[in-house]
């Protein structure tokens, strides 16, 4: 939740284009608000510059509570508001004046005019602070339920987060689709999960680069869209070929003509370790109608990853380098946290990421049952 009692405000200013606003002239953007009821204080205001704030200037507040300002703003860019580090108000403008005002005493008070971009990010911003709470309450409920040792609330907690996220991904993309080509909507790209939502985000970001060409934070995005490419749903999963736990290379390859789970795990992962009764009990129920899995571990030592295959029963191909997160596998996959998976197809494409539990179960059904 946003907290607006505090007294400096931090103005992060994300830049966005809106041809129904009232346009600036020579790329200079104004900047005013009226803060009542706030202590004698001052307003800073910084740029997201590569994700962080770069402080621009500080302004005092009149004795009024007013202040105005005009920065250069050439592409499209992120500013905040914020009162002694937190924040009040994320900005979107390219070529429109905003103002706001603010009262303390009612943190409902807060009201933007023009930068329709601004406006839309207003939107953003209740969905991400509804999110977050829901993460929260799902976050308090796990840890209790682990000290607990209570099993069951645990994997029902994880059955609600995968849900969450799913309802989630939802709510933003039909957010971001009411926004058209408004820039405000790479603020929420950060609430989709690339992995499943490659194909709108890569989408997205070409509408957008089109109409902001040359913007620092679009050719960024497109790098790392251009880097995930080759993980999308429907490509060919890249080759994997390491040594099994008796030394004997097996490729990925090796498995093809039967649907394959990746499963990136490790001896050390508890969430790992609690998932494989959940992988053993399906994989005894569909190994025989073509599913195979393949596992990676991104252990460090073969004791411990052989010890943790025999206890958990891992009766399926298992496979490592033993360099823990640099393994090349993980580094070619892109994991940066573990359990991880990928379903692919007989022909060898991605049909499926990070399934498991409930949701591994429901892909297996579809496809066998």
């Amino acid at each position: 939740m946003l907290n607006r009692m505090n007294v400096i405000v931090l103005l992060v200013l994300l830049s966005f284009f809106s041809c129904e606003e009232k346009q600036s002239k020579d790329g200079k953007v104004k900047i005013s608000g009226t803060i009542e009821n706030a202590r004698e204080g001052a307003v800073v205001l910084s740029q997201f510059t590569d994700s962080r704030p770069i402080v621009l200037d500080t302004l005092e507040l009149d004795n009024k509570g007013e202040f105005n300002y005009e920065v250069d703003v050439n592409s499209p860019t992120f500013y905040e508001l914020n009162f002694y580090g937190e924040k009040l108000v994320r900005l979107a403008l390219f070529k429109d004046d905003v103002s706001l005002s603010y009262d303390f005493s009612n943190p409902e008070s807060l009201v933007i005019e023009g930068s329709k971009d601004t406006q839309e990010m207003l939107k953003i911003e209740k969905l991400m602070e509804a999110y977050q709470t829901k993460v929260n309450q799902l976050n308090e409920a796990y840890y209790k339920a682990m000290g607990e040792n209570d099993t069951e609330t645990i994997k029902q907690i994880q059955i609600d987060a995968m849900a969450l996220e799913s309802n989630q991904s939802t709510e933003v993309k039909n957010v971001i689709n009411s926004m058209g080509d408004s820039f405000a909507s790479l603020a929420a790209i950060g609430l989709l999960n690339p992995k499943n939502e490659f194909q709108f985000m890569d989408s997205l970001v070409a509408k957008l680069d089109e109409k902001y060409p040359d913007t620092k934070t679009i050719i960024q995005l497109k790098q790392q869209l251009d880097d995930m490419r080759s993980l999308s749903m429907g490509q060919i999963a890249p080759e994997i070929e390491l040594p099994n736990p008796a030394g004997e290379t097996v490729k990925l390859s090796d498995l093809r003509g039967k649907y394959v789970m990746i499963d990136f795990w490790a001896a050390w992962c508890k969430p790992c370790r609690e998932e494989n009764p959940n992988v053993v009990k399906l994989y005894d129920e569909y190994k025989d109608k073509g599913f195979e899995i393949y596992g990676v571990s991104l252990d460090r030592t073969k004791e411990a990853w052989v010890e943790a295959i025999a206890e958990d029963g891992l009766t399926w191909t298992q496979v490592s380098d033993l360099q823990y997160f640099n393994s090349a596998a993980a580094e070619l996959y892109q994991i940066s946290a573990i359990p991880a998976t990928y379903l692919i197809d007989p022909d060898g494409k991605i049909i499926g990421k990070d399934l498991r539990g409930p949701s591994l179960r429901a892909k297996l059904e579809e496809i066998f049952d």
